[in-house]
């Protein structure tokens, strides 16, 4: 058995056939957390929570979204609280990539926001699925700077955060220190690409227990289906390269990330 750690079913991409793609899913043993972008897209992964067993929801906004939303965070609260089908708070965190216009602004408003999602975490005791890009020429500064973030709300919280850095783009050495806060780090199809030789190295690296495995489908397909629309069945591309890359039987990479994704998000159901 898989979870697909972080997926958009949401999203406009699986309009015409999201039933097909869920039962596919569901046909290969593989259930789904719904990740949100915006207040719409966690209103929709909650009503498809409720809908479907084996299916749970994250709540919250995307970094690129705030340009389009004004955050009401009690609004994210209340539908957090609306179901038990809830079970985090993401994707939420810091997005420098290609900014333009008020940079500074823009940066600003991310931190505020990131922080407020934190709060809310800490407030309703759910973990938080983070999303970090840099900028183009400094990809890794942005990581710093949650890492920063991050260190300083756990010491105000007094160590009552934990969450998971999806689709991971940092350091080896961030991925240590993310470790060290508690977090768990997220690994996409990306691994899966011949020329993602560093990100490789990481995943290998990386002690399986805190581990996740993710599609953020419709992106990100992995090999062989890369370039194409991805899809939750095929996380199991992704466990079958961790397991390539450890050096270990595919079955404890299986029992391994559905144990920590059980256990990080608390997963309840019959």
């Amino acid at each position: 058995m898989l979870i697909d750690s972080h997926a958009h079913m949401t999203f406009s991409e699986y309009e015409d056939d999201l039933e097909d793609v869920i039962q596919r899913s569901f046909a290969s043993n593989i259930k789904i957390i719904n990740a949100s972008n915006n207040y719409e897209s966690s209103r929709m992964a909650v009503a498809l929570a409720e809908k479907y067993d084996g299916m749970w929801a994250l709540v919250g906004c995307h970094p690129d979204d705030l340009k389009k939303e004004d955050i009401k965070i009690d609004k994210y609260k209340e539908l957090a609280q609306s179901s038990k089908q809830v079970v985090g708070i993401g994707e939420v965190g810091l997005d420098f990539y290609r900014l333009t216009g008020d940079v500074d602004k823009t940066k600003s408003i991310q931190k505020q926001v990131f922080k407020k999602f934190i709060n809310l975490a800490k407030n309703l005791d759910l973990p938080l699925v983070l999303h970090c890009r840099g900028e183009e020429k400094d990809p890794y500064s942005a990581y710093n700077l949650m890492l920063e973030i991050l260190s300083s709300e756990l010491n105000a919280y007094s160590s009552k955060l934990n969450g998971v850095i999806h689709c991971y783009g940092g350091t080896l050495v961030q991925v240590k220190e993310f470790l060290n806060l508690g977090f768990y780090i997220g690994f996409t199809g990306i691994v899966t690409f011949k020329n993602a030789t560093d990100l490789q190295g990481i995943a290998k690296q990386t002690p399986l227990d805190r581990i996740l495995i993710e599609t953020d489908a419709p992106f990100l397909a992995p090999e062989p289906f890369r370039g194409k629309r991805n899809e939750p069945a095929y996380v199991k591309y992704v466990a079958q390269k961790i397991a390539l890359l450890k050096e270990i039987d595919l079955k404890d990479v299986e029992q391994q990330t559905y144990n920590n994704t059980v256990k990080l998000f608390n997963l309840k159901y019959d």
